[in-house]
């Protein structure tokens, strides 16, 4: 596995698409068949994975099936739930007791487990004492937005790797620094990002957009730079991506490093979805690709959040139906639109090429 990639695979079925990428890689050169291997999805509130705040099972199934199929039986799964919810109660809800069960895998809940002190760069950090013996860590992020930090995928989903406490103690120190040195105390061996679905603004959903991809990597500072920039925020924007950088955790240039396994055509959508049916009235769609109107939808929702969205004249040209057809208004979306007076190039385009060709017009 090249660990300066990121891979990206579009579809609609996390499972196979996982297992697609996974037998791409192959994560697991060099692991030795005994070791202990920890899955650590989002799980932050027990809700489902369509509300776009927490990790699809079925991704998580893929994964379990590929390691398992390859020799590797001592796996479990840990995560810990945000303060106000409870760990077992997530673990059932979203699906994982039944995973639990049929692949024998056991759930670790972080909440009630004990912890250990860790030093990094002068600052301390407690974290799980599970966490510390785990030899494979595969980090499941969502990719989604969130209130505070504007962005939570690779980095900030080890914050379920820490107590409660710890967790209060992170909010005191404004999150973003203890979230970057978090990077260095907490190895990620894989990341296996859950993009299927996830919250426009908070992480604990609501307002989910379907983006229909999965991402997997091994630089966390590298997918969450990737991450923001699909989502439409520069780096200044999400302060502990290059914080993290800065300790030496990873580096922030995605450029050249991504790696498309298939096109994002022909992938439903939904456009009923809470907050995403206010910005139906800017578009025109048809036949879109989910990956190419999610950007589109993240854009919309970020020029609304910025005061932007009133400057908008006419309306967004989206979808397939529109190969090769000249038209006389609008801005087109990707390159199926190019036929628009103005068009944002890609395939798809993500959140911030929209934002940045909106903002120099």
């Amino acid at each position: 596995m090249n660990h300066n990639n990121i891979w990206v695979l579009y579809g609609d079925d996390p499972k196979s698409m996982v297992l697609e990428i996974l037998n791409k890689v192959q994560p697991e050169k060099n692991l030795d068949k005994d070791s202990n291997i920890g899955i650590k999805p989002n799980l932050v509130v027990a809700k489902p994975s369509t509300s776009g705040a927490t990790t699809s099972p079925e991704l998580v199934e893929g994964i379990i099936e590929y390691f398992q199929s390859k020799g590797y039986m001592n796996i479990s799964i840990l995560e810990g739930s945000w303060i106000g919810d409870r760990t077992s109660r997530a673990f059932r809800i979203c699906g994982y007791e039944d995973i639990s069960d049929r692949y024998n895998v056991p759930l670790i809940d972080l909440q009630k487990d004990g912890s250990i002190e860790k030093e990094v760069d002068g600052l301390r950090l407690n974290i799980c004492r599970s966490i510390s013996q785990i030899d494979y860590l595969i980090n499941v992020p969502v990719l989604k937005g969130h209130c505070q930090t504007n962005i939570t995928c690779a980095l900030k989903n080890l914050k379920g790797c820490i107590p409660n406490s710890e967790k209060r103690r992170f909010h005191t120190m404004g999150l973003h620094k203890p979230i970057a040195y978090l990077s260095k105390a907490i190895r990620q061996d894989l990341i296996v990002v859950d993009g299927i679905m996830g919250d426009l603004n908070f992480e604990e959903g609501g307002n989910p957009v379907r983006m229909n991809r999965v991402l997997v990597g091994t630089d966390p500072v590298m997918m969450d730079s990737y991450a923001a920039d699909l989502l439409g925020f520069d780096l200044e924007d999400v302060p502990y991506i290059k914080m993290a950088e800065d300790i030496g955790a990873g580096k922030t240039d995605w450029s050249g490093s991504v790696i498309e396994l298939n096109s994002n055509e022909g992938i439903k959508i939904n456009t009923d979805k809470g907050r995403v049916r206010q910005f139906t009235r800017y578009i025109e769609e048809r036949d879109a690709c989910s990956a190419c109107y999610g950007s589109l939808i993240h854009a919309l929702d970020r020029m609304q959040g910025s005061g932007q969205l009133n400057r908008v004249k006419s309306k967004f040209y989206i979808g397939q139906h529109y190969k090769g057809k000249i038209l006389d208004t609008g801005t087109g979306i990707g390159n199926c639109a190019r036929g628009c007076p103005d068009y944002v190039p890609g395939c798809p385009p993500t959140a911030r090429d929209i934002l940045r060709h909106f903002q120099k017009n």
